[in-house]
């Protein structure tokens, strides 16, 4: 199974970008706000819809729609081969998607020896502090260990988008 273009269109709504004069460019993930372009680019600056330039990318005039895609496709491939090695069960195509948009956001490790992958796997599984599949799913909502409202939001996408027929 692979990752499906409805499951890339709520990604890239879910992961947002920021243009200039329709031109994709590098930005602070955190703040959401543009990078200044007087400076050295910032560690962790972001370009697309969440693609992280590694050392030796150069987008300092900016990228097309097209490029942001392309690089969101190549993104996706380590969260998409993680689902495909870890799942071991069936599933839907909003499923497979909806895992996809979640190991994308919090991470291949992460996601591997998560919760949410021993209740995928076994339909019988138990566990005191996230008794259900959607309290496991829904505890990924912190970062720097606070609260934040747009996980929440993600959750809920995701969680909306994998008990879709």
């Amino acid at each position: 199974m692979t990752f499906s273009n409805n499951g890339i269109a709520i990604l890239k709504q879910l992961e947002g970008c920021v243009k200039q004069n329709g031109k994709h460019v590098i930005y602070n993930d955190q703040t959401g706000k543009p990078a200044p372009t007087n400076i050295p680019i910032p560690r962790g600056a972001t370009i697309g819809y969440g693609h992280l330039i590694k050392p030796g990318e150069d987008f300092t005039i900016g990228i097309t729609e097209d490029t942001a895609t392309q690089l969101l496709r190549g993104d996706i491939k380590t969260a998409e081969n993680i689902v495909q090695n870890t799942i071991t069960v069936p599933l839907t195509q909003n499923q497979f998607d909806a895992l996809v948009i979640f190991t994308y956001n919090i991470g291949a490790k992460n996601f591997a020896k998560s919760t949410v992958v021993k209740y995928i796997n076994n339909p019988t599984y138990h566990n005191t502090r996230y008794p259900t599949l959607e309290s496991a799913w829904r505890a990924w909502n912190k970062s720097c260990g606070c609260e934040m409202a747009g996980l929440n939001q993600r959750r809920d996408t995701e969680l909306k988008l994998f008990h879709t027929i």
